[in-house]
């Protein structure tokens, strides 16, 4: 049978002691490399749920002559991330370097023939990620591959059968099967990476998307983008009795979730799970922006809307004085993003908002929640753990809200840091109404 055709056989036989493999590997490449051994012990027991190792003299880095390589990954900009880096962090667990991944630029859920492929390296500066992510993840090119005929295939299961833990002993079973540290690519086949069991905590997946730099190209658009709002905003300044006493004024990022699907949607599902806090009407959004407190007006809003909105003027329409809403067509820079496909004008908008003064979204977006989690990673670098009580110090920046959910403050929406002491990505992938101001909510 070739190797091709053989597939993993799992749960049926008996497999020797997990603890016992990592011993007899740990021993044999003590005796190969002393300082390269205890670096890679060290990766894999933090798989196994121990601390992670963090500082880069300890951390082994992942294999750069061994390949991963995973399916076809689609859906939206945000979901796409969340499958690159499960198949990043699956790879880093097999010891592999995941081998340049194909994205999907178009929008499609179903009609699979019409998805148009988009290599990572033209949407993210692949130099760039693997030089950041050094020694934790990287992302290898197929030119590096030295046999391309004969992979060893893993069949990802799927069904209410296939459990997480039957998941996870799957790629325990391929880490320790002697076989395969001498083969060069290992290929997953099966369902699409977003939908296989999540085994990461959030900090990786947040160690991942901050490695994520788009190539040069699309960075000089996003900073027009944002150079236009705050042009606005000094203008709009100068025309009143505020001063400017620099260039770089504030703006405020609204993700606005009210186009009709969705809102049938996340009706449906209030109903089916008996949770509230879900949808948000055009007017509750615009009241709870309103509270806001510590906004210097006027301010330019910038409204990251579906396409099918742009042509809707009432969206536009019942701000507070002093709250400018623009969305790309009012902005004047629909001609930047109208040149580019679906990903990479959803990339320019999660940019715009990850680096707005002031974030405000939807806690049952994916699209908010990785907005949150890129500002909560930056403010943890900054010295802030929290902001319970600091959303009025606008020189702190950065602060993130959820609409959806009533905040402490009469009237205001939910400050939002997200949870980095979460054991997995769920409550980003698929929502939650239970956020907190602080980003340790799950030891706090």
């Amino acid at each position: 049978m070739g190797l091709a055709n053989w597939r993993v056989r799992s749960y049926n036989c008996q497999i020797k002691p997990i603890i016992a493999i990592i011993i007899s590997i740990l021993l044999l490449r003590a005796v190969l490399s002393p300082s390269t051994s205890f670096a890679w012990f060290q990766q894999r027991i933090s798989s196994y749920g121990a601390t992670p190792i963090t500082e880069p003299n300890l951390r082994a880095t992942v294999r750069n002559d061994k390949f991963l390589e995973v399916p076809q990954i689609v859906w939206g900009l945000n979901n796409q991330k969340i499958a690159l880096a499960r198949g990043l962090l699956t790879a880093r667990f097999l010891n592999r370097t995941l081998l340049m991944p194909s994205l999907s630029a178009s929008l499609f859920y179903k009609e699979v023939e019409l998805l148009q492929p988009m290599q990572f390296d033209k949407i993210f500066d692949l130099e760039k990620f693997n030089s950041i992510c050094d020694g934790f993840v990287q992302v290898g090119q197929y030119s590096k591959l030295l046999n391309k005929t004969d992979p060893f295939e893993v069949q990802k299961g799927s069904g209410r059968k296939w459990t997480k833990e039957r998941d996870l002993e799957q790629l325990k079973e391929v880490t320790s099967d002697n076989k395969l540290h001498d083969l060069e690519l290992v290929r997953i086949v099966g369902k699409n990476p977003f939908l296989w069991h999540d085994h990461w905590p959030v900090r990786d997946y947040a160690e991942i998307f901050g490695c994520l730099a788009l190539i040069n190209e699309i960075e000089n658009d996003v900073v027009k983008v944002i150079s236009k709002i705050r042009e606005i905003s000094i203008k709009a300044k100068k025309n009143t009795a505020n001063t400017v006493p620099n260039p770089i004024v504030p703006y405020i990022a609204v993700h606005m979730r009210i186009e009709k699907d969705w809102m049938i949607h996340c009706k449906k599902w209030e109903q089916r799970t008996g949770m509230n806090q879900i949808c948000s009407s055009k007017k509750e959004i615009l009241d709870r922006v309103s509270h806001i407190t510590g906004i210097n007006l006027p301010a330019v809003v910038y409204l990251a809307i579906a396409d099918s909105l742009l042509e809707d003027d009432s969206v536009l329409k019942g701000w507070k004085t002093g709250l400018m809403p623009y969305e790309k067509k009012r902005l004047g820079v629909w001609e930047i993003y109208k040149k580019y496909p679906y990903l990479i004008q959803s990339a320019i908008d999660f940019e715009v908002c990850s680096r707005a003064d002031i974030f405000v979204g939807n806690t049952f977006s994916t699209f908010s929640g990785l907005v949150v989690l890129s500002r909560t990673q930056r403010l943890l670098k900054l010295g802030f753990k929290d902001l319970c009580g600091n959303e009025d110090q606008l020189d702190i920046r950065l602060t993130s809200y959820a609409y959806n959910i009533l905040g402490d403050k009469i009237g205001a929406p939910k400050l939002w840091m997200s949870d980095m002491a979460d054991l997995s990505l769920q409550k980003i992938s698929y929502g939650t109404n239970n956020v907190s101001c602080d980003a340790n909510m799950s030891i706090s």
